[in-house]
């Protein structure tokens, strides 16, 4: 299994490092900092300038190899230097190592740092063609992934997440919270999450994941979601990205980007297209 983390040398893509190589240690997965010169410096004319800047990355990333190699116990850890357009390079990159997730740290809705993590993070989560792990500096994760927070709604696309929440939670024997939620009185649309969750329910059995239900009726399914991460103390939270489309690309859907915003805990982004992390 290969992961690759997106690195800015900021204090949040550190973070997420560490994270990564928690879970790497668990699946015995290699991993592979990535970071993107994403300044567009005219390599003719500055070429001492782009000479220096990577030179600079270099030996920053020497310090990580030298600070955590040793703490990745069965994989390998290296890294790569790219330029263009950071979303892009680690799309390409996902695909030229045959990457089966990302690691890539946020700052919340209060945090800012001077790097490109912050604001690349929902591009990244957009565009890679494989699951992406949020997480954010400030959050103390355990050894272990226990409580997996699974939402299920009206949404055409709300299963999808499934296979790839459910390779998670065996790898970790994480045990899996569906939190069933109403956004409307329309008995049609209730039937329809009735009908998801059966379906949810029998692949979980069917795959020897412990589950617990929980129904709960709002129109506000992302502050629901976060509340019951919150109360439930949660170490995961499992997404769709939502994806939607305007003039100006595709970008993420509002809950999709609110929950990574505000979300105190790991999101796992999955994209509609059904990708899932292949552990074999």
């Amino acid at each position: 299994m290969n992961i690759l983390v997106a690195i800015d040398f900021s204090k949040s893509s550190v973070h997420a490092l560490r994270y990564a190589i928690n879970f790497a240690n668990k699946v015995k997965a290699n991993i592979q900092m990535v970071w993107v010169n994403d300044i567009n410096t005219p390599e003719t004319v500055f070429s001492s300038i782009a000479t220096e800047l990577r030179l600079e990355k270099k030996g920053n990333f020497e310090k990580l190899l030298s600070k955590y190699r040793e703490k990745l116990i069965h994989g390998k850890l290296d890294y790569v230097i790219k330029k263009g357009k950071v979303h892009q390079e680690i799309a390409k990159q996902v695909i030229s190592t045959n990457a089966n997730l990302v690691f890539t740290g946020t700052h919340g809705i209060t945090g800012f740092e001077e790097y490109w993590i912050g604001s690349n993070a929902y591009r990244i989560i957009t565009n890679a063609p494989c699951p992406v792990i949020t997480i954010r500096n400030d959050y103390k994760f355990k050894k272990s992934i226990e409580k997996i927070l699974f939402t299920v709604d009206h949404s055409p696309k709300t299963i999808q997440k499934l296979e790839t929440t459910t390779e998670v939670a065996k790898l970790f024997n994480s045990h899996i919270h569906l939190l069933t939620i109403y956004t409307t009185s329309m008995s049609s649309l209730h039937r329809r999450v009735d009908n998801k969750l059966e379906k949810i329910k029998k692949y979980l059995k069917k795959n020897n994941i412990n589950n617990t239900v929980e129904k709960i009726k709002t129109d506000n399914i992302t502050t629901t979601a976060l509340k019951y991460a919150e109360k439930n103390n949660v170490d995961l939270i499992s997404i769709m990205t939502e994806q939607e489309e305007s003039n100006a690309g595709v970008f993420l859907g509002t809950s999709a980007r609110q929950i990574i915003s505000n979300s105190a805990f790991p999101v796992l982004c999955v994209q509609p297209s059904g990708m899932k992390i292949i552990t074999k």
